[in-house]
């Protein structure tokens, strides 16, 4: 676990209470909050006041609960607005939907899940879409797949969390079936998620990095399983591996 600097636990305390809301968590009751962060009853309300004077965090008065302020949306929003690299993809993104009809996304690590920062929906009638801002598990998912093979092993190993949640019945959950399925990755150039995220989604990434050989992020195509059997996502591999070609002779170190 890392250190904090000096003088900065309230700051660490108040991240964490902000860090416990989620996809699947919402709204959070005092109690949870405080049992989530190892926090006494005292103290998380003390933080939880300061943030909701702020718009961080609101309060359900009535039920008793927390969840995420419209501050956090109006920050998170300039977030991606920001983002330097979203800005870069965002055109290979489109060309890649106008070539495949698929849905394209652009991914980054956000410490042990992938972010969808960037997504633009495929044509088809019939596709597979996320909200920006979504975190996903790397394990079950082709962008964290492509990424976490991209990574030097004590990067790797230090983003790999036991168990691994088994979220359908095609989810991978051994550590070891994990290792053998990033080796193929990596010799292939592409991951793949066949239904191991939500049953009947399929997807195929293809890890980005930079000039300096860092990880920055992953671009996927996503679609139905019904309609990406093996063959069509070798065949969604070739244009998005020429894009993140072209997204490399782009990137600058330290301007993402």
């Amino acid at each position: 676990m890392r250190t904090a600097p000096g003088g900065t636990q309230t700051v660490i305390r108040a991240i964490g209470l902000l860090k416990a809301f989620s996809r699947e968590r919402p709204k959070l009751a005092l109690a949870e909050l405080c049992a989530d962060q190892g926090l006494s009853k005292t103290t998380a309300h003390r933080l939880l006041a300061a943030l909701e004077s702020e718009g961080l965090v609101t309060r359900n008065a009535g039920r008793g609960t927390y969840r995420l302020g419209p501050a956090i949306i109006a920050l998170g929003t300039q977030a991606l607005l920001s983002h330097d690299l979203r800005a870069i993809v965002q055109s290979e993104l489109e060309a890649l939907v106008s070539l495949t009809g698929e849905t394209a996304t652009l991914e980054v690590l956000a410490n042990d899940k992938v972010l969808i920062v960037s997504e633009i929906p495929g044509r088809h009638l019939v596709t597979v879409a996320a909200e920006v801002g979504t975190l996903w598990p790397l394990h079950a998912t082709s962008t964290g797949k492509a990424i976490l093979a991209a990574l030097p092993e004590k990067g790797r190993r230090s983003l790999i969390k036991t168990p691994l949640d088994r979220l359908t019945d095609s989810t991978i959950t051994e550590p070891e079936e994990l290792d053998r399925e990033l080796e193929r990755v990596r010799a292939r150039g592409y991951a793949t998620a066949v239904e191991e995220l939500e049953v009947g989604a399929a997807a195929v990434a293809a890890a980005l990095s930079d000039p300096l050989g860092r990880v920055v992020g992953a671009i996927s195509l996503g679609g139905p399983a019904s309609r990406l059997g093996a063959d069509r996502l070798a065949d969604l591999a070739k244009p998005l591996r020429a894009s993140t070609e072209r997204i490399l002779l782009q990137l600058e170190p330290g301007n993402y």
